[in-house]
């Protein structure tokens, strides 16, 4: 068994000296044991420890030591010029800047739709750099672009009723992501920050074996909203839908949804209460899609809900037959160390027309649309949504006061005694009732007086007066 890199390092620093100072019969038994331990080549090995160490003096009160850790730094000779560089960064904003892994995989179609489209003029030289790019190289490129580019998150869901008791719970190493058609549900909030009146909702479905994704914006999280959302949905998908998977909310834990998915034999699965990872496919897509298009703005009127529709019907056709992603095939964990391997980056167009359960009929029409589609056009689409929608976001709503403010606004506030100095020195009862530094917070009301319910102590009996012995 070879040895460690530290253990080289502790080898090579404790042989090196012995090297140098033994014979010639002794250096070569001692290279052959450092060689068979190292797994270095011989004249490596006679390199390093010939040199390691080694202390020269190149002029007065300059000493030079050799290190073998330390490596000359050879100048990088540019492999792709400034026209390549430029090339790169703007498809890399049309394509919503992915990673590279993803990057790569997206180039070679990308390229061509866009020159067909004429959207970029590039030369033939320049198309087959971006094409031959590595993952590491396109991240390597884009790093100083990245770094320009350089936002929380807040969940609102309410416990449904004890119907969720008749919903099977389902995790998500439960999921068959052989066949589409099951999808995970769950809503997007745009608050604004504060919880306070109706404001509008995001429906994010996503298909667990294609990644295929579908939102719909609706008024508030009323079930009647949300089940017409999920009806629209589905009437527009390109594969039948097979089964729905949500969180415990009330607006999808109800009679209305379990009644129409019996009747339609659809499977209908919950996640398990506090548990977001059951649901991680589409916890996934409510940062990379209904946040990072949208943002946190508050939106509360319908004609909000109407643009953020507009939007989401061109992000549809943007994020399913564009942008690709990454697929989990295997986790291996050693001790404390997780290691995970994915598919090769696709498109959920691209799984879509690889499943054998989608109908040739359904292919060929996703293939005929999708030849009608044009990247960067989307993108100047999304783009021009994104501002529409900020000019409609509203402000926080004005705060409410609260019962603590109301309470001591009444409590009377003794006059300021006045100390040694002249100062007046304020009394414990005029300072405002607030949150206390310790874990008990203050009373924003009277403590109340108990009542008949708690166990009260019996009340002595009055003594009677006593007279005074004679």
């Amino acid at each position: 068994m070879r040895l460690t890199m530290k253990e080289r390092e502790v080898v090579t620093k404790a042989l090196c000296d012995q090297y140098r100072k033994a014979r010639k019969k002794d250096k070569g038994r001692m290279l052959e044991h450092f060689v068979q331990s190292t797994g270095y080549n011989r004249s490596y090995a006679r390199f390093v420890l010939r040199n390691h160490g080694r202390r020269v003096e190149v002029g007065p009160g300059i000493v030079l030591q050799g290190d073998r850790r330390v490596r000359r730094g050879q100048p990088r000779v540019p492999r792709h010029g400034r026209v390549v560089r430029d090339a790169l960064k703007a498809i890399w904003k049309v394509m919503d800047y992915i990673c590279g892994k993803r990057l790569v995989a997206a180039l070679p179609e990308v390229v061509r739709r866009l020159s067909v489209c004429r959207e970029f003029r590039m030369t033939k030289s320049v198309q087959r750099q971006l094409v031959a790019m590595s993952a590491a190289t396109i991240d390597r490129l884009l790093k100083p672009e990245r770094a320009k580019h350089i936002l929380k998150r807040r969940g609102g869901t309410k416990p449904g009723t004890l119907l969720k008791h008749q919903v099977p719970i389902r995790t998500f190493s439960d999921w068959d992501d052989a066949r589409p058609g099951f999808f995970e549900m769950d809503l997007v909030g745009h608050d604004g920050g504060t919880s306070q009146g109706d404001f509008c909702q995001t429906l994010d479905m996503t298909d667990v074996a294609t990644g295929w994704t579908e939102q719909a914006a609706v008024l508030n999280k009323a079930e009647i909203w949300v089940f017409h959302a999920i009806q629209a949905v589905r009437r527009r998908l390109p594969f039948p839908m097979l089964g729905l998977d949500s969180d415990n909310g009330s607006e999808f834990i109800n009679h209305h949804l379990v009644r129409y998915c019996n009747q339609e034999r659809l499977t209908f699965t919950r996640s398990r209460p506090h548990r977001k990872n059951d649901t991680c496919y589409v916890e996934q897509k409510n940062w990379s899609i209904v946040r990072r298009f949208v943002g946190y703005a508050r939106h509360e009127d319908q004609e909000s809900v109407d643009l953020l529709n507009e939007l989401y019907a061109t992000l549809r056709d943007y994020n399913n037959f564009f942008l690709p992603s990454l697929r989990l095939k295997e986790k291996v964990r050693d001790g404390a160390r997780i290691t995970r391997r994915y598919h090769p980056a696709k498109t959920p167009y691209a799984r879509v027309l690889d499943s054998p359960h989608v109908d040739q009929t359904v292919k060929d029409q996703l293939t005929a649309y999708y030849r009608t589609l044009n990247p960067a056009a989307l993108h100047r689409r999304i783009e021009t949504l994104q501002r529409r929608l900020l000019l409609l976001a509203v402000q926080r709503p004005t705060q409410r006061q609260s019962p603590q403010d109301e309470f001591t606004a009444f409590v009377p506030k003794r006059r300021a005694k006045a100390n040694r100095g002249g100062k007046p020195r304020p009394c414990p009862s005029s300072r405002p009732l607030g949150r206390r530094s310790g874990r008990t917070p203050a009373l924003p009301y009277p403590p109340p007086r108990p009542t008949g319910s708690y166990p009260q102590s019996k009340a002595r009996p009055k003594t009677k007066n006593r007279l005074p012995l004679e």
